[in-house]
């Protein structure tokens, strides 16, 4: 999400957003990091059970503001103050944050050990917001759409994240942190869908990790299954 209202530009339009609305967007957007903390109590069973029909009901509301109008008009009149242009754009196919961070979620602790997964979704939700304010706020020196600011920000806030996760080695945080930032920093486009680093970051950050891991530390594996 962060590309959007760091340069202000989204498929070529100006951010809608002033830097308020980008906050508030973004209060949200931390709250997710409750996923993590909650999923280092439970189990990776419990959590399945939680987040799938979680994610089910939001990618089917979200599919069907696409093609039900009634949907689509209660979708736009709730929450038109906080989308940006793309998304209040009612002729292109396209998916919310929301769907996008519960997708993400339901990958990352279906397929990974819980402190990478734990580790990556919460870059996601601290970083990813740290990346947005401070390139809204003081990015200067762009690249594509993008600010160094704002990557700088979000590859010290991600490393600041490796260091205090229990179990994690630091050079594999890093590792998580490097490529956590260089999938914000690309936007990749499928046929002309945007695919959103609400789900890029997390998984590229949970395979550099896990690749980390394997390669280096095979014998810490067994560390990664909790979080004490």
């Amino acid at each position: 999400m962060s590309d959007h209202f760091r340069t202000g530009k989204i498929d070529q339009a100006p951010d809608r957003l002033d830097f308020r609305y980008e906050f508030a967007r973004k209060a949200i957007h931390l709250s997710s990091l409750l996923i993590p903390l909650i999923y280092c109590r439970i189990s990776r069973e419990l959590a399945l059970a939680i987040l799938t029909p979680l994610t089910a009901g939001f990618l089917f509301v979200d599919i069907l503001k696409n093609f039900v109008p009634a949907i689509s008009d209660w979708y736009h009149g709730t929450f038109a103050p906080m989308l940006r242009h793309h998304e209040l754009q009612k002729d292109r196919v396209h998916l919310n944050g929301a769907t996008w961070i519960t997708l993400s979620a339901f990958i990352l602790i279906a397929l990974f050990p819980k402190m990478i997964a734990v580790s990556a979704f919460a870059m996601v939700s601290v970083s990813d917001t740290v990346a947005a304010l401070v390139g809204k706020r003081f990015g200067r020196h762009r690249y594509g759409e993008k600010s160094y600011e704002g990557s700088l920000a979000f590859f010290a806030s991600a490393v600041a994240i490796a260091a205090v996760v229990p179990h994690l080695l630091l050079p594999a945080g890093i590792a998580m942190a490097a490529a956590g930032t260089l999938a914000e920093a690309v936007v990749i486009r499928i046929g002309g869908f945007k695919i959103d680093d609400n789900i890029t970051v997390p998984l590229a950050a949970a395979m550099a990790g896990l690749c980390c891991y394997l390669w280096f530390f095979p014998g810490s594996m067994g560390n990664l299954a909790t979080c004490f």
